[in-house]
């Protein structure tokens, strides 16, 4: 399995129509790769809380035709994902609810453009301001089928938070997929979480976030894909950058049955009924 990380530059200077229409030349451009997966928030940049009003969009429901909903972004990525032939986690938008709320909710198109799942994210950063007050919290886990495995999807600050992602194993997940917009200043955070979700969960970690500086704060880049047993695979720079990696499916369940670490769990087991 071949996933490309595309770790965006999310310039201020360029406008939010220009950067969709070239994330979505770049994500053309990863034809004959199975997975493509992008940050979060690249079309405004996540501590752009300003923008996120102006910018919110209304994404199709699952397996309808995107051009059809009030989401162009959705719309540009769900083209951009059939013309390639590829799975493209499109990182996330923000959501407008038919309620007014807001949600920082990631969309995952199949290879035909169909949206085949979304992602509202449970953990919203910023305490007492930002997204933590401007958005509404997601409420469920989210998993998606691909070609031989499963994703579990969680993004950015829900990378602090290990009972999401064992949630996500319990539910069948043997591949990680954390679109982010992790600043600089903590970027060591970013890289050790990711190993440690790897390895406690014995499942690939694929951690892309953005690169660049928007709204006064660096970004941390250093795109990684972890395996298993919680080596870096590859890992990208600082700045824009493609990062393509082939992924071994089997590989999951080969180290979970050579050091069998999940099946000693006693607290937080799922419930058997």
């Amino acid at each position: 399995m071949r996933a490309s990380l595309l770790q965006i530059d999310v310039n201020p200077d360029e406008p939010v129509e220009s950067r969709r229409e070239r994330v979505a030349s770049l994500v053309r451009a990863q034809a004959g790769t199975d997975l493509v997966v992008l940050p979060e928030l690249w079309p405004m940049g996540a501590f752009a809380y300003e923008s996120f009003a102006e910018y919110a969009e209304r994404p199709p429901v699952f397996g309808t035709d995107a051009s059809a909903a009030d989401s162009p972004t959705a719309a540009a990525m769900a083209a951009a994902a059939a013309d390639a032939r590829v799975w493209l986690h499109a990182g996330s938008v923000v959501e407008r609810a038919p309620d007014g709320t807001l949600y920082n909710t990631s969309l995952v198109f199949g290879p035909d453009g169909a949206l085949r799942r979304a992602y509202r994210k449970i953990h919203r950063f910023g305490f007492d301001k930002g997204e933590a007050v401007m958005m509404g919290a997601g409420d469920e886990i989210a998993t998606v089928e691909l070609p031989d495995t499963v994703a579990g999807l969680a993004t950015c600050y829900d990378l602090r938070f290990p009972e999401l992602f064992r949630r996500l194993t319990d539910a069948g997940a043997e591949l990680l997929v954390v679109p982010a917009g992790w600043p600089a200043r903590r970027r060591e955070h970013w890289t050790l979480l990711a190993r440690a979700r790897a390895v406690e969960n014995q499942a690939y970690v694929l951690a892309c976030c953005s690169a660049g500086t928007h709204a006064g704060v660096e970004q941390a880049g250093h795109s990684l894909v972890v395996d298993p047993w919680g080596e870096v695979l590859a890992e990208a720079g600082e700045g824009e950058e493609v990062l393509t990696v082939e992924l071994d499916p089997g590989r999951v369940a080969k180290t979970r049955e050579l050091f069998p670490a999940l099946r000693d769990r006693v607290l937080g087991m799922p419930d058997p009924r």
